[in-house]
C-alpha cells in the first residue's frame, strides 16, 4: 500500500524541511518549517503574519494556523516505525483560544514512549488510534489555538 511520494524517498531532515519549505501551500500560507530534530522526534513550525494569511479582523487565517499542524505527527511517526507499519492522519480538530498575531509557533515532540506504545498496541494485528496535541502559541509563547490529531496505526502485514 502506496502512501505517497515522499513516504517511498528516504529523505534526512534537512532534505524534509527543505521540501516542506518549498512546498506552494505552506509557502503560499507563511508556512515555515524553522527545524526537523534528525530523528525526527522534535518540529518546530512557524507561521509568519503576511497580507495574505489574514482574516477580515486581521489576525491569522484559521485555514493557516490548522495547515501548520497537519501533517508532522503523522511523518514523525512514519519516520521512527519504519516501513513496517502504516500510519495515516485519521482526524483533527483545531481550539482557537484568542487571535493570533505576529509570528506563531507549534513546537511537536514524538516521545520513545509514544513510539513504544505504537508498536505494543499494533504487535497482535490490531490497529492503534492514538490522539496527540499540539499547541499553536504566539511570539510571548502564550497559546492562541491547540490542534489534536488522531493517527491510525498498524502494522503493514496485517489488513
Amino acid at each position: 500500500m502506496s502512501q505517497g511520494y515522499l513516504s517511498r524517498v528516504d529523505l534526512n531532515a534537512a532534505w524534509m524541511r527543505r521540501v516542506f519549505n518549498l512546498w506552494p501551500p505552506f509557502r503560499a500560507a507563511g508556512i515555515r518549517v524553522a527545524h526537523i530534530d534528525p530523528g525526527f522526534r522534535r518540529v518546530t513550525v512557524e507561521l509568519r503574519a503576511g497580507l495574505l494569511n489574514r482574516n477580515f479582523v486581521g489576525s491569522h487565517f484559521g485555514g493557516s494556523m490548522f495547515a501548520m499542524a497537519d501533517p508532522f505527527y503523522m511523518i514523525m511517526m512514519m519516520k521512527n516505525l519504519g516501513r513496517d507499519y502504516v500510519v495515516w492522519d485519521k482526524s483533527a480538530s483545531i481550539r482557537f483560544l484568542k487571535p493570533g498575531r505576529g509570528t506563531l509557533t507549534a513546537r511537536f515532540e514524538l516521545t520513545q514512549a509514544m513510539v513504544d506504545e505504537a508498536v505494543a498496541r499494533t504487535a497482535g494485528g490490531s490497529r492503534h488510534e492514538p490522539t496527540y496535541r499540539v499547541e499553536i502559541t504566539d511570539g510571548r509563547g502564550l497559546p492562541v489555538a491547540a490542534v489534536e490529531k488522531t493517527l491510525y496505526i498498524r502494522r503493514a502485514d496485517s489488513h
